[in-house]
């Protein structure tokens, strides 16, 4: 049994336009005509694609098929003629489908048969996306902070302060002996006069911001072709199911 999509899901998918010809209630579709560069950017968190159906395969008979898909928990959809929609919230980890937010499926006729159109959004991919310039972002503004440091840290610096620094004598440099474990397993002999870096007080470091921005980077391109690809073998399985 289908229950109501809930019609305050942003930026629903419905890339197909009304099939009477008349106003398309869909408010994907009012967005994109409001503001058209849209089209160009969210293909980052929306997933396409077609799939052919088996010769003779009726619409109702796929819908049947991929019922089970929409009918876990968190799901809500409903179908209208060779149209289904679906909206999800708390998705369990078990969905399979559990990336996608929302989505419409459609199926269409063609010359060499009947096709599946989908389309898919996934705030998880945005939300990965929008990560990688976030932590760049961290990164240069680290970079600004220590030139900025760097002068401070000269002029608090009095002439008296740098003569009594220089008539200090030289601290006597004491060598750590190794730890036994550590010489047995074939670590070297620490060095005399090696400086112990020290991890407080130093200048901010744009490393890590680099490491998380190619992480969720990475994360973002293996989930965007990967998720693709799972849907799209799902949603053939599970119609080629006998």
């Amino acid at each position: 049994m289908t229950s109501p999509v809930r019609a305050a899901q942003p930026w629903s998918p419905q890339p197909w336009g009304p099939a009477d010809g008349g106003a398309s209630p869909d408010t994907d579709t009012s967005f994109v005509d409001t503001f058209p560069s849209m089209r160009l950017i969210n293909w980052i968190w929306h997933v396409r694609g077609s799939l052919e159906l088996a010769p003779g395969q009726s619409s109702n008979n796929a819908f049947e098929k991929l019922a089970p898909l929409f009918s876990v928990t968190g799901t809500s959809h409903q179908r209208t003629n060779d149209t289904l929609t679906f909206s999800k919230k708390d998705q369990p980890a078990q969905d399979r489908m559990s990336v996608f937010d929302s989505g419409a499926l459609r199926i269409e006729k063609g010359t060499a048969g009947s096709v599946l159109q989908y389309h898919l959004v996934s705030r998880a991919l945005l939300f990965c996306f929008l990560l990688v310039p976030l932590f760049l972002g961290f990164a240069e503004l680290s970079i600004v902070l220590g030139k900025f440091d760097k002068p401070a840290a000269m002029a608090t610096a009095t002439p008296g302060k740098v003569a009594d620094a220089a008539k200090k004598p030289a601290e006597k440099t004491v060598v750590v002996p190794l730890n036994p474990i550590d010489k047995f397993l074939g670590a070297p002999e620490p060095k005399a006069g090696a400086e112990k870096p020290t991890r407080r007080g130093g200048k901010p470091s744009p490393t890590p911001g680099y490491v998380f921005a190619s992480f969720f980077a990475i994360l973002y391109v293996v989930g965007r072709i990967l998720e693709a690809w799972l849907v799209k073998r799902l949603f053939r399985k599970t119609l080629l199911d006998s």
